[in-house]
Protein backbone atom coordinates (compact mmCIF):
# COMPACT_ATOMS: atom_id res chain seq x y z
CA UNK A 1 0.00 0.00 0.00
CA UNK A 2 1.54 3.67 -0.99
CA UNK A 3 1.81 5.81 1.42
CA UNK A 4 -1.14 8.53 1.79
CA UNK A 5 -3.99 5.37 1.09
CA UNK A 6 -6.55 3.40 2.88
CA UNK A 7 -5.84 0.08 2.92
CA UNK A 8 -8.78 -2.21 2.92
CA UNK A 9 -8.29 -6.20 4.82
CA UNK A 10 -10.95 -8.47 3.76
CA UNK A 11 -9.69 -10.76 6.40
CA UNK A 12 -8.85 -11.92 9.82
CA UNK A 13 -5.34 -12.48 8.61
CA UNK A 14 -4.89 -9.21 6.57
CA UNK A 15 -6.47 -7.51 9.42
CA UNK A 16 -3.81 -8.80 11.69
CA UNK A 17 -0.80 -8.13 9.85
CA UNK A 18 -2.02 -4.55 9.26
CA UNK A 19 -1.90 -4.35 12.89
CA UNK A 20 1.86 -5.01 12.94
CA UNK A 21 3.64 -1.91 12.42
CA UNK A 22 7.03 -2.39 12.97
CA UNK A 23 7.63 1.11 14.12
CA UNK A 24 4.86 1.32 16.56
CA UNK A 25 3.11 3.80 14.71
CA UNK A 26 -0.30 4.36 14.73
CA UNK A 27 -2.94 2.27 13.11
CA UNK A 28 -6.95 3.73 12.71
CA UNK A 29 -9.17 0.87 11.70
CA UNK A 30 -12.66 1.99 10.26
CA UNK A 31 -15.19 -0.57 10.98
CA UNK A 32 -17.95 0.14 8.07
CA UNK A 33 -21.03 -1.02 5.66
CA UNK A 34 -21.95 -0.84 2.61
CA UNK A 35 -25.42 0.21 3.08
CA UNK A 36 -24.63 2.77 5.57
CA UNK A 37 -24.09 6.45 3.79
CA UNK A 38 -22.55 7.79 6.84
CA UNK A 39 -19.62 5.40 6.27
CA UNK A 40 -19.00 6.61 3.23
CA UNK A 41 -18.67 9.73 4.50
CA UNK A 42 -16.32 8.95 6.82
CA UNK A 43 -14.55 7.09 4.14
CA UNK A 44 -13.78 10.10 2.73
CA UNK A 45 -13.12 11.73 5.24
CA UNK A 46 -10.23 9.32 6.00
CA UNK A 47 -8.62 9.31 2.59
CA UNK A 48 -8.33 13.32 3.06
CA UNK A 49 -6.78 11.94 6.59
CA UNK A 50 -4.30 9.36 5.32
CA UNK A 51 -3.18 12.16 2.85
CA UNK A 52 -2.40 14.69 5.77
CA UNK A 53 -0.68 11.77 8.36
CA UNK A 54 1.29 9.78 5.90
CA UNK A 55 3.20 7.65 8.82
CA UNK A 56 -0.61 6.82 10.20
CA UNK A 57 -1.89 3.41 8.91
CA UNK A 58 -5.44 4.25 7.66
CA UNK A 59 -7.46 0.46 7.34
CA UNK A 60 -11.22 0.25 6.13
CA UNK A 61 -12.88 -3.01 7.45
CA UNK A 62 -16.04 -3.99 5.89
CA UNK A 63 -18.00 -4.97 9.71
CA UNK A 64 -20.24 -7.83 8.62
CA UNK A 65 -17.55 -9.47 6.05
CA UNK A 66 -14.91 -9.93 8.79
CA UNK A 67 -17.30 -10.88 11.89
CA UNK A 68 -14.49 -12.59 13.92
CA UNK A 69 -12.62 -9.24 14.03
CA UNK A 70 -16.31 -7.72 14.89
CA UNK A 71 -17.04 -9.51 17.84
CA UNK A 72 -13.81 -9.59 19.16
CA UNK A 73 -13.96 -5.70 19.66
CA UNK A 74 -17.25 -5.43 20.56
CA UNK A 75 -18.45 -3.45 17.07
CA UNK A 76 -22.29 -3.32 17.49
CA UNK A 77 -23.00 -0.17 15.09
CA UNK A 78 -21.49 1.49 12.76
CA UNK A 79 -19.08 3.58 11.50
CA UNK A 80 -17.20 2.48 14.62
CA UNK A 81 -13.16 3.54 14.54
CA UNK A 82 -10.51 2.07 16.38
CA UNK A 83 -6.74 2.92 17.04
CA UNK A 84 -3.94 0.64 18.09
CA UNK A 85 -0.46 1.10 18.51
CA UNK A 86 2.35 -2.19 18.69
CA UNK A 87 -1.12 -4.24 18.04
CA UNK A 88 -2.59 -3.06 21.01
CA UNK A 89 -5.95 -1.17 21.54
CA UNK A 90 -5.55 2.21 22.93
CA UNK A 91 -8.80 4.09 21.39
CA UNK A 92 -12.28 3.77 20.36
CA UNK A 93 -14.68 6.55 19.21
CA UNK A 94 -18.39 5.14 17.70
CA UNK A 95 -20.62 7.31 15.16
CA UNK A 96 -19.77 9.70 12.33
CA UNK A 97 -18.16 12.70 14.37
CA UNK A 98 -15.63 13.60 11.97
CA UNK A 99 -13.88 16.33 13.95
CA UNK A 100 -13.14 14.11 16.74
CA UNK A 101 -11.86 11.11 14.51
CA UNK A 102 -9.39 14.32 13.17
CA UNK A 103 -8.57 15.04 16.81
CA UNK A 104 -7.84 11.63 17.83
CA UNK A 105 -5.85 11.14 14.93
CA UNK A 106 -3.76 14.37 15.03
CA UNK A 107 -3.36 13.21 18.95
CA UNK A 108 -2.07 9.46 18.95
CA UNK A 109 -0.16 10.50 16.31
CA UNK A 110 1.68 13.11 17.87
CA UNK A 111 1.97 11.12 20.90
CA UNK A 112 4.06 7.80 18.35
CA UNK A 113 7.46 10.00 18.48
CA UNK A 114 7.50 10.89 21.48
CA UNK A 115 10.42 9.35 23.43
CA UNK A 116 9.49 6.86 26.56
CA UNK A 117 10.27 9.58 28.57
CA UNK A 118 7.43 11.83 27.98
CA UNK A 119 4.93 8.97 29.08
CA UNK A 120 5.05 10.28 32.93
CA UNK A 121 3.81 13.45 31.23
CA UNK A 122 1.41 11.96 29.19
CA UNK A 123 -0.01 10.27 32.25
CA UNK A 124 -0.23 13.56 34.28
CA UNK A 125 -2.29 14.81 31.32
CA UNK A 126 -4.79 11.94 31.46
CA UNK A 127 -5.30 12.28 35.10
CA UNK A 128 -5.85 16.21 34.98
CA UNK A 129 -8.43 15.73 32.88
CA UNK A 130 -10.03 12.68 33.89
CA UNK A 131 -10.07 15.23 37.28
CA UNK A 132 -11.82 17.85 35.48
CA UNK A 133 -14.39 15.50 33.92
CA UNK A 134 -15.45 14.23 37.42
CA UNK A 135 -15.77 17.24 38.79
CA UNK A 136 -17.85 18.75 35.72
CA UNK A 137 -20.95 18.48 37.69
CA UNK A 138 -22.29 18.28 41.33
CA UNK A 139 -23.44 14.47 40.48
CA UNK A 140 -20.99 12.86 37.36
CA UNK A 141 -21.96 9.61 35.70
CA UNK A 142 -20.10 7.43 33.96
CA UNK A 143 -21.67 5.02 31.83
CA UNK A 144 -22.40 3.51 28.57
CA UNK A 145 -24.39 5.76 26.37
CA UNK A 146 -26.17 8.01 27.29
CA UNK A 147 -29.13 8.81 29.94
CA UNK A 148 -31.78 8.84 27.05
CA UNK A 149 -30.23 5.69 25.06
CA UNK A 150 -28.34 3.52 27.58
CA UNK A 151 -26.04 1.35 25.79
CA UNK A 152 -25.93 -1.59 28.72
CA UNK A 153 -28.03 -2.87 30.94
CA UNK A 154 -26.31 -2.08 34.11
CA UNK A 155 -26.10 1.90 32.86
CA UNK A 156 -29.83 1.63 32.01
CA UNK A 157 -30.49 0.69 35.99
CA UNK A 158 -28.34 3.15 37.48
CA UNK A 159 -29.84 5.89 35.16
CA UNK A 160 -33.81 4.58 35.94
CA UNK A 161 -32.50 5.00 39.91
CA UNK A 162 -30.88 8.06 39.82
CA UNK A 163 -34.21 9.46 37.66
CA UNK A 164 -36.45 7.92 40.22
CA UNK A 165 -35.26 9.54 43.25
CA UNK A 166 -35.15 13.05 41.40
CA UNK A 167 -31.17 13.18 41.25
CA UNK A 168 -29.66 15.75 39.13
CA UNK A 169 -26.29 14.36 37.44
CA UNK A 170 -24.63 15.03 34.26
CA UNK A 171 -22.90 11.87 32.34
CA UNK A 172 -20.01 11.16 30.10
CA UNK A 173 -20.46 8.42 27.73
CA UNK A 174 -17.28 6.19 27.82
CA UNK A 175 -17.73 4.58 24.77
CA UNK A 176 -17.03 7.99 23.17
CA UNK A 177 -13.44 7.91 24.79
CA UNK A 178 -10.97 4.76 24.83
CA UNK A 179 -8.37 6.84 26.56
CA UNK A 180 -11.17 8.15 29.73
CA UNK A 181 -12.78 4.49 29.69
CA UNK A 182 -9.38 2.69 30.46
CA UNK A 183 -7.43 5.68 32.52
CA UNK A 184 -11.05 6.25 34.84
CA UNK A 185 -10.37 2.26 35.73
CA UNK A 186 -6.82 3.21 37.27
CA UNK A 187 -7.38 6.59 38.80
CA UNK A 188 -10.54 5.37 40.46
CA UNK A 189 -9.53 1.94 41.32
CA UNK A 190 -12.51 0.73 40.03
CA UNK A 191 -13.12 -2.04 37.44
CA UNK A 192 -16.18 -2.02 36.07
CA UNK A 193 -18.80 0.93 34.43
CA UNK A 194 -21.15 2.71 35.74
CA UNK A 195 -19.09 4.73 37.73
CA UNK A 196 -21.10 7.57 40.02
CA UNK A 197 -18.76 10.05 41.37
CA UNK A 198 -20.38 13.26 44.21
CA UNK A 199 -18.50 16.42 44.43
CA UNK A 200 -16.03 14.73 42.70
CA UNK A 201 -15.63 11.48 45.15
CA UNK A 202 -16.65 8.18 43.84
CA UNK A 203 -19.47 6.74 45.41
CA UNK A 204 -19.71 3.49 43.69
CA UNK A 205 -20.86 1.24 40.77
CA UNK A 206 -24.53 -0.12 40.44
CA UNK A 207 -24.39 -2.31 43.20
CA UNK A 208 -23.02 0.06 45.30
CA UNK A 209 -26.16 2.59 44.61
CA UNK A 210 -28.57 0.03 45.09
CA UNK A 211 -27.36 -0.54 48.40
CA UNK A 212 -27.70 3.32 49.33
CA UNK A 213 -30.97 2.88 47.99
CA UNK A 214 -32.16 0.26 49.85
CA UNK A 215 -30.67 2.27 53.31
CA UNK A 216 -32.70 5.33 52.56
CA UNK A 217 -28.98 7.01 52.01
CA UNK A 218 -28.85 7.31 48.14
CA UNK A 219 -31.03 11.02 48.74
CA UNK A 220 -29.02 12.57 51.32
CA UNK A 221 -25.54 11.40 48.99
CA UNK A 222 -26.65 12.99 45.68
CA UNK A 223 -27.85 16.61 44.91
CA UNK A 224 -31.81 16.58 44.19
CA UNK A 225 -32.79 18.23 41.13
CA UNK A 226 -34.55 21.28 41.10
CA UNK A 227 -38.60 20.77 41.38
CA UNK A 228 -39.69 22.37 37.63
CA UNK A 229 -41.78 25.12 39.45
CA UNK A 230 -39.37 25.94 42.19
CA UNK A 231 -36.55 26.66 38.73
CA UNK A 232 -38.99 28.76 36.96
CA UNK A 233 -39.73 30.79 40.64
CA UNK A 234 -35.72 31.73 40.96
CA UNK A 235 -35.62 32.11 37.10
CA UNK A 236 -38.79 34.74 37.16
CA UNK A 237 -36.95 36.53 39.93
CA UNK A 238 -33.42 36.41 38.41
CA UNK A 239 -34.40 40.18 37.59
CA UNK A 240 -36.60 42.65 38.33
CA UNK A 241 -37.49 42.81 34.53
CA UNK A 242 -37.30 39.66 33.07
CA UNK A 243 -38.45 38.98 29.52
CA UNK A 244 -38.79 34.82 27.78
CA UNK A 245 -38.36 34.74 24.26
CA UNK A 246 -37.02 33.15 21.35
CA UNK A 247 -33.15 34.14 20.89
CA UNK A 248 -31.15 36.81 23.02
CA UNK A 249 -30.93 40.37 23.03
CA UNK A 250 -28.81 40.18 20.83
CA UNK A 251 -30.12 38.00 18.12
CA UNK A 252 -33.59 37.36 18.22
CA UNK A 253 -35.24 34.54 16.68
CA UNK A 254 -38.50 35.47 15.91
CA UNK A 255 -40.53 38.99 14.77
CA UNK A 256 -42.79 38.77 17.87
CA UNK A 257 -39.52 38.50 20.17
CA UNK A 258 -38.09 41.05 17.88
CA UNK A 259 -40.62 43.80 18.34
CA UNK A 260 -40.85 43.21 22.45
CA UNK A 261 -37.34 43.87 22.56
CA UNK A 262 -37.13 47.11 20.48
CA UNK A 263 -40.51 48.79 22.44
CA UNK A 264 -38.53 47.68 26.16
CA UNK A 265 -35.05 49.27 24.68
CA UNK A 266 -36.48 52.51 23.23
CA UNK A 267 -37.23 52.65 27.58
CA UNK A 268 -34.22 52.36 28.51
CA UNK A 269 -34.59 49.81 31.59
CA UNK A 270 -32.35 47.26 32.46
CA UNK A 271 -33.75 43.89 31.83
CA UNK A 272 -32.66 39.94 31.50
CA UNK A 273 -33.55 37.44 28.78
CA UNK A 274 -34.16 33.64 28.88
CA UNK A 275 -33.85 32.02 25.36
CA UNK A 276 -36.78 29.64 25.83
CA UNK A 277 -35.44 27.80 22.47
CA UNK A 278 -32.40 26.38 24.36
CA UNK A 279 -34.64 24.62 27.33
CA UNK A 280 -37.15 22.57 26.35
CA UNK A 281 -38.34 21.84 30.22
CA UNK A 282 -38.98 25.78 30.95
CA UNK A 283 -40.00 26.22 27.51
CA UNK A 284 -43.42 24.04 28.13
CA UNK A 285 -43.37 23.93 31.90
CA UNK A 286 -43.88 27.95 31.92
CA UNK A 287 -46.98 27.68 29.69
CA UNK A 288 -48.38 25.71 32.54
CA UNK A 289 -46.99 27.46 35.50
CA UNK A 290 -48.46 31.28 33.67
CA UNK A 291 -51.07 29.96 32.21
CA UNK A 292 -49.95 31.79 29.02
CA UNK A 293 -49.62 29.75 25.96
CA UNK A 294 -47.09 31.68 23.79
CA UNK A 295 -44.06 33.91 23.44
CA UNK A 296 -42.38 36.21 24.27
CA UNK A 297 -43.72 36.54 28.22
CA UNK A 298 -42.36 39.26 30.40
CA UNK A 299 -42.20 39.64 33.91
CA UNK A 300 -41.72 42.03 36.52
CA UNK A 301 -41.22 42.04 40.03
CA UNK A 302 -42.12 38.15 39.90
CA UNK A 303 -45.22 39.03 37.89
CA UNK A 304 -46.59 38.32 34.49
CA UNK A 305 -47.31 41.33 32.49
CA UNK A 306 -47.98 39.14 29.24
CA UNK A 307 -46.97 38.98 25.93
CA UNK A 308 -46.24 41.19 22.58
CA UNK A 309 -49.48 42.64 21.98
CA UNK A 310 -50.38 43.50 26.06
CA UNK A 311 -47.23 45.77 25.96
CA UNK A 312 -48.47 47.34 22.70
CA UNK A 313 -51.66 48.01 24.51
CA UNK A 314 -49.91 50.29 26.76
CA UNK A 315 -48.55 52.28 23.75
CA UNK A 316 -50.92 55.22 23.10
CA UNK A 317 -50.52 56.55 19.71
CA UNK A 318 -46.60 55.31 18.66
CA UNK A 319 -44.73 56.43 22.37
CA UNK A 320 -44.05 53.56 24.85
CA UNK A 321 -45.88 54.11 28.07
CA UNK A 322 -44.19 51.52 29.84
CA UNK A 323 -44.41 52.75 33.55
CA UNK A 324 -45.23 49.33 35.13
CA UNK A 325 -41.63 48.74 33.86
CA UNK A 326 -40.23 51.41 36.30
Amino acid sequence: MAAGEVAAAGSAEQFQQMLQQKDGSLVVVHFWAPWAPQCAQMNEVMAALAKEHVQVTFVKLEAEAVPEVSEKYGISSVPTFLFFKNSQKVDRLDGAHAPELTKKVQRHAASTSLPAASNEGAKEDLNSRLKKLINAAPCMLFMKGSPKEPRCGFSKQMVEILNKHGISFSSFDIFSDEEVRQGLKTYSNWPTYPQLYVAGELIGGLDIIKELEASGELDTVCPKAQKLEDRLKTLINKAPVMLFMKGSKQMAKCGFSKQIIEIINSTGVDYETFDILEDEEVRQGLKTYSNWPTYPQLYVKGELVGGLDIVKVSLPGSTPDIAFLK
